[in-house]
């Protein structure tokens, strides 16, 4: 039997992912690799939606990622690997709100591996957060 395209590993000699939903690893076996940048809370006109709303944003964060994984032929059952990028203003309180929506986008089974960063600022004012993806297209 071959192996799977991608496997998501998370070693009990590591700490437990536990709520936050990501693997520690990500391996691709095969497959192509599309790598997408940051991606933001603006539409394809560059508006910038759900202005304060950090729902709003994160939603239309994973419709652009969705968007952009389909224009590369894949899906985002795809992800291998998210980056996420918030600034520091979001009360922390309010990050739990993104995983509900994540979760509505990815495998839930197979979480991509992740990193979130906190940051003092992104390139545009009104952004809250920045997401960017690893996606490993089956061949």
């Amino acid at each position: 039997m071959s192996k799977p395209s991608k496997e998501f590993i998370s070693p009990k000699t590591l700490i437990a992912p536990g709520p936050a939903g990501y693997s520690h690893i990500a391996k691709v076996n095969r497959g192509t690799i599309v790598y997408l940048s940051g991606q933001v809370p603006s539409d394809a006109s560059g508006k910038v939606v759900g202005e304060g709303d950090f729902e709003a944003q994160v939603e239309q964060i994973f419709r652009n990622l969705k968007i952009a994984l389909e224009a590369a032929g894949g899906t985002m059952a795809d992800i291998v690997k998210l980056n996420y990028y918030l600034i520091a203003e979001v009360d922390q309180a309010t990050v739990p709100k993104l995983r509900p929506i994540r979760d509505r986008y990815l495998n839930v089974e197979n979480p991509p591996a992740s990193t979130f960063v906190v940051v003092s600022r992104l390139m545009r004012p009104g952004w809250l957060i920045e997401i960017e993806a690893v996606a490993a297209i089956d061949p």
